[in-house]
């Protein structure tokens, strides 16, 4: 059995989740300049010491941070201009050109907009401070490969590319380096960008005693430079195919379960290297945050595979995952792992016994806690010091939506738990988060608005129209983060 981690590193905290997109600023999409070290301050304010974010790495289908050609790379459209035209890369007036004012953040007109004034950037940047970064990121230049070619064929994948491209022969791609020399760099060019800026984002939460939790998917996109560039760690066939996928098998909530067709890892192959490909992906996330969350941890224990040429998730069957074994790896490479479990939806033993092995904290959400017995695990009575506490997630409804859409027996039930009225549900859950032993309580930013369900972050298996929330400028007051602070202190996480 693995040793459970320091109790230090998780010892008691508060913070708030909100994605950098959603702050809000001129240009369309949040970022990594003024308006976010202003919400660094207004934390600090409130008493709170977490920052939590989604995936860092950029949006791929349905503008989704857990869909992406990359787990490695930064999001470009969190570069802040302002901070470039402060460094000379671009002009003052490059950099004060404006995105018409939306409340929610317009992907395709963000994209094209920033991505236009990062080629302006990039083309300024150093040879010198390319290569550097390219020395000390070993990911990065299969990343710009991939990203060059596949903006050069129209987002075509991989595995429809040239057969010498799709299996990555040496010599086609020092040709593809070549032919592409301008793309490639400036795609590094834009990654440099982002690691700069971010580090010094927390660099200034850091001194501010504000700490950085990221977000990982367990699995990887397809028609990725991770997948194409690592293919024998991968279960695919000899053109790139899928024999078996990802997925999740039927549920109360679907019949035909979900089908996710994320290709899955060569666990065996994986296991046999030591699992480096994992160590280098979490050293990755941890060197720009001070702990990071991993989706769907129950597939580590089991996880579904779907033939790849199924309809549905229905005729999936359960595979053995790498077990604790997987983690043992990780802490003989990195040290103390400051990973929260995300051990959400069907948990069987097996996953106890695996959660109970790694030491990890586990997620209680207090949205799930109601309508049930007393045995209902997310009931506060129920906590644990290891875990972290949640009023809702980026996948759940805001907190006042599901009191809004709540049934009578569920409304009677979190009156007569706490009982109260139901008159100030939203803050009486903020304070029951407060208030549970477990080590961590976190809020989504909307819940501390009591915003109703159009705030709302994600909607699951709905393919448009999610992430695309902003914060508006003066939604960061004194009078919430002197609630909050009244709380936070209270309950000993000031």
């Amino acid at each position: 059995m693995s040793s459970p981690l320091e109790p230090e590193l998780f010892r008691r905290r508060a913070g708030v989740l909100l994605h950098p997109t959603s702050l809000p600023g001129p240009h369309g999409v949040g970022g990594l300049g003024h308006e976010a070290r202003r919400f660094v301050d207004w934390l600090a304010q409130a008493g709170l010491s977490i920052w939590q974010v989604l995936p860092l790495v950029p949006p791929g289908a349905g503008d989704s941070p857990y869909s992406s050609p990359s787990a490695f790379a930064g999001n470009p459209l969190l570069i802040d201009l302002p901070t470039l035209a402060q460094e000379g890369l671009l002009t003052p007036e490059e950099a004060a050109d404006t995105v018409p004012s939306s409340v929610r953040v317009d992907f395709g007109a963000v994209r094209a907009f920033k991505l236009a004034r990062l080629e302006r950037a990039t083309a300024r940047l150093s040879k010198a401070d390319l290569d550097q970064f390219r020395a000390e990121s070993p990911w990065v230049e299969a990343y710009a490969l991939f990203e060059a070619q596949s903006r050069a064929r129209n987002g075509e994948p991989w595995w429809m590319w040239p057969a010498d491209l799709r299996v990555c022969a040496p010599d086609a791609l020092a040709r593809l380096r070549e032919t592409l020399r301008a793309e490639v760099d400036r795609v590094v060019g834009e990654q440099y960008l982002f690691d700069r800026q971010w580090r010094a984002l927390r660099a200034y939460a850091g001194a501010r005693g504000v700490m950085l939790m990221g977000d990982m998917p367990i699995y990887v996109d397809a028609n990725s430079a991770d997948v194409w560039s690592n293919q024998s760690r991968f279960v695919l066939d000899a053109e790139g195919g899928r024999p078996v996928v990802s997925g999740v098998p039927p549920d109360a909530f679907s019949d035909t379960g979900q089908l996710w067709g994320n290709p899955l890892y060569d666990w065996p192959r994986m296991a046999a290297e030591g699992y480096a490909w994992w160590v280098a992906r979490v050293q990755r996330v941890l060197a720009l945050t001070d702990f990071v969350r991993i989706d769907h941890f129950r597939a580590f224990a089991a996880y579904w595979e779907v033939p790849g040429d199924a309809p549905d998730a229905r005729g999936g069957r359960w595979v053995e995952g790498p077990g604790v074994g997987l983690f043992d790896a990780l802490r003989a490479a990195l040290g103390a792992l400051p990973i929260v479990a995300e051990d959400l939806g069907v948990i069987d033993d097996p996953v106890r016994r695996l959660l109970a092995e790694t030491g990890l904290p586990g997620m209680k959400v207090l949205q799930f806690a109601f309508g049930e017995d007393a045995r209902n695990p997310y009931l506060p009575h129920r906590h644990t010091p290891n875990s972290v506490v949640y009023t809702g997630t980026h996948d759940n409804e805001t907190t006042l939506g599901w009191w809004q859409g709540a049934g009578d027996h569920v409304r009677d039930h979190v009156r007569r738990y706490y009982g109260i009225s139901g008159n100030d549900v939203v803050w009486d859950l903020v304070r029951s988060a407060m208030a549970s032993v477990s080590c961590f309580a976190i809020v989504p930013m909307q819940d501390l608005l009591e915003l109703d369900n159009r705030a709302r972050m994600n909607t699951p298996s709905v393919a448009e129209g999610n992430w695309g929330w902003r914060l508006r400028p003066g939604d960061l007051s004194d009078g919430v983060a002197a609630r909050v602070r009244a709380l936070s202190t209270l309950y000993g996480r000031a």
